[in-house]
């Protein structure tokens, strides 16, 4: 369905088209949807910032979310599934989690403080959604920065998933919403290679020099 992820941005981007040159703040969640949200805020002339939200995998399979955290500290959790897991395992992992949330924002922005999205449209962004807790914890931190709407896009998520998150955001903009099983977010692309720190911040120094 997308070649890569700069071709997910570029498709998102046009779906997107309306916001172009008005007061928004792109925000994009590292690493991947931070490639996906370079593409949008360069074809609508926004600012790109960055949302550093850190996913809680099942002690038992680590790419299946239960949870997630953010660097401020918020906390996002499946109930039901969390409460099947050690609960000092849990304990341990939410605070490892929020430490290396911590250590990617300063990492990423270098001390920079992050953009004021206060009376703005702020469009939150992903390379996919699957359980969608990242992004929730996402929004939710968002919310307390007083944006005026939360748009929150990605170029394919799980139909469940999507039915949840509508209600928490002004507006979902999604390319793709499969039928049927979900699988992984990289079945939707040729190219799903791992992005690196260095790439994340090469983007977001390219989008902060223009």
């Amino acid at each position: 369905m997308f070649v890569d992820r700069k071709d997910a941005g570029r498709q998102l981007a046009d779906a997107l088209r309306g916001y172009k040159d008005q007061p928004v703040v792109v925000f994009g969640l590292p690493r991947g949807g931070v490639v996906v949200a370079g593409e949008v805020a360069s074809v609508l002339n926004a600012p790109l910032d960055l949302i550093v939200v850190r996913k809680i995998g099942h002690p038992l399979s680590p790419e299946y979310a239960i949870g997630a955290v953010s660097a401020d500290g918020d906390v996002l959790t499946n109930p039901q599934e969390t409460a099947t897991v050690d609960q000092n395992w849990l304990a341990q992992e939410l605070e490892h989690q929020v430490e290396e949330a911590c250590r990617r924002r300063d990492l990423f922005l270098h001390g920079r403080e992050t953009t004021d999205v206060s009376g703005k449209v702020a469009i939150v962004i992903d390379d996919g959604i699957a359980t969608g807790f990242t992004v929730e914890a996402a929004v939710r931190m968002l919310r307390k920065r007083d944006p005026a709407r939360i748009v929150l896009a990605a170029p394919v998520a799980a139909q469940d998933t999507a039915d949840r998150l509508r209600p928490l955001v002004d507006k979902l903009v999604l390319l793709a919403i499969p039928d049927g099983m979900f699988g992984a977010i990289g079945a939707f692309y040729a190219d799903f290679e791992q992005v690196s720190d260095d790439e994340v911040m090469a983007v977001i120094e390219a989008s902060n020099a223009k």
